[in-house]
């Protein structure tokens, strides 16, 4: 089963702290684990610049969004073939801040996974349930609905270039955490999702934990045999905890 750890970093850094974070990471690259897929999403501005940034090294670049048109009168948008163009090999799609603060549905995901794809790159898909959700014991509904109306229309080979990732909306932030045993059932109940469309899909479909994911919880989380890596959010903004975390993955 591949692992990838992703670093997602939101809307941070400047072009000065962006150049000294790749370079930082690429500088250390040599010594990590080479069973680790490594992946950095920094903000557009810098996308071109991470992608140079990189050249020789095993790390790619991720967007962190997309438009799902390829082209139009869409002002302030970006296409999945401009990010192709670029060099950018993958995507974040679906992601709670999106779905929150710019009211992005399943069927829009849907879209934009599915132009994602249609441009070689590789859509990493969020899912994840809120506080509430899980406490009224909704969250396997919540997320199996959210894996059906997104992901739902792709045959095997199409799901077998996306890459998941479960993100309990009350743990990005807040500090909390699943516990290890919450994230390894849900990554068991996704992997059962996946092996609906056949064992192929489920084996080749990696399946990231993203929620306040540290290097002191890094270890214990990936030790789930469902859990195949991390979708890292603040810990990825430091050199320093975003190596831990991917020597984290490399061990387990």
């Amino acid at each position: 089963m591949r692992k990838v750890v992703a670093g997602n970093w939101k809307m941070h850094k400047d072009r000065s702290g962006a150049t000294d974070l790749i370079a930082t990471l690429v500088a250390a690259k040599s010594g990590l684990p080479s069973g680790v897929e490594v992946i950095i999403a920094p903000p557009f501005p810098f996308l071109a610049l991470a992608v140079e940034g990189v050249k020789g090294s095993a790390i790619a670049v991720a967007a962190q969004n997309c438009h799902q048109a390829a082209q139009g009168a869409y002002t302030g948008e970006v296409s999945a073939p401009m990010l192709a163009s670029m060099g950018v090999s993958a995507c974040l799609v679906g992601h709670s801040e999106r779905r929150e603060y710019f009211g992005e549905t399943d069927l829009l995901v849907a879209q934009k996974v599915k132009a994602l794809l249609e441009a070689g790159i590789t859509p990493i898909y969020c899912c994840g349930e809120k506080q509430e959700e899980r406490t009224a014991g909704r969250h396997f509904e919540v997320v199996s609905a959210q894996m059906k109306d997104a992901l739902g229309a792709l045959d095997p080979e199409q799901l077998m270039k996306v890459v998941v990732a479960y993100e309990p909306v009350w743990a990005i932030g807040t500090g909390l955490t699943a516990t290890a045993a919450e994230a390894q059932e849900m990554h068991a109940f996704i992997r059962g999702l996946l092996r609906s469309h056949g064992n192929d899909v489920a084996n080749a479909v990696p399946v990231l934990y993203g929620g306040s994911c540290k290097p002191d919880n890094a270890a214990e989380l990936f030790a789930g045999p469902d859990v195949n890596g991390g979708l890292i959010g603040g810990a990825a903004l430091d050199a320093d905890q975003f190596l831990s975390i991917i020597r984290a993955a490399g061990d387990s």
